[in-house]
């Protein structure tokens, strides 16, 4: 695949787990930095890069899209501990297990439920996509090679057609009997 349409499909599929983590968080009632978001956007394109070469079922892209959405869960909650205020409960995090569910890492089963159907929704409208996609470039290549095809003859191809088809003469059926119209008037 050409580099520029590989960049491109990458950069949608990072811009939309972003969008869709960033929203999430923001919907939950966090924060996200700026610098934590441009971390992000490295992190789904580093991972989405190599898998953009060619068209890519459901059955990739939900564990992918599934598997960044817990990862930049995971940078934002600690992203926003490492900036919150001194006072506040996550400024640092605690080895303790209680401590840990308070920090946001851990999420409680709305979340949990809201990023599983925001996933899985996202998943299919980017495979619904990339098949749009893909559909598109194919019936494109049939086109392109349907109009350059004749126009592409070297000095040592066969011309495609080099004679003019043989002329049909219409065969006069003898044997036919047609009964179309009125009645012939018969003569004594």
């Amino acid at each position: 695949m050409a580099l520029p349409l590989r960049l491109a499909r990458t950069m949608v599929f990072a811009v939309v787990c972003l969008g869709l983590g960033v929203a999430a968080h923001v919907l939950g009632g966090a924060s996200v930095p700026a610098p934590a978001m441009v971390a992000a956007l490295g992190v789904a394109f580093a991972a989405a890069y190599p898998l953009a070469g060619r068209e890519r079922p459901l059955a990739v892209i939900l564990p992918l899209l599934a598997g960044l959405q817990v990862l930049l869960h995971l940078l934002f909650s600690l992203s926003h501990a490492a900036h919150a205020p001194a006072g506040h409960p996550h400024a640092a995090l605690l080895p303790d297990l209680g401590m840990l569910a308070h920090s946001g890492l851990v999420p409680d089963l709305g979340m949990l439920a809201a990023h599983g159907w925001a996933v899985g929704l996202t998943a299919l409208w980017l495979a619904r996509g990339e098949a749009a996609l893909w559909s598109l470039l194919r019936r494109l290549a049939v086109r392109l090679l349907v109009i350059w095809l004749p126009l592409l003859t070297t000095p040592f191809s066969t011309p495609l057609c080099t004679t003019e088809p043989p002329v049909l003469r219409s065969a006069v059926l003898r044997h036919v009997v047609s009964r179309r119209g009125p009645p012939r008037a018969v003569t004594a």
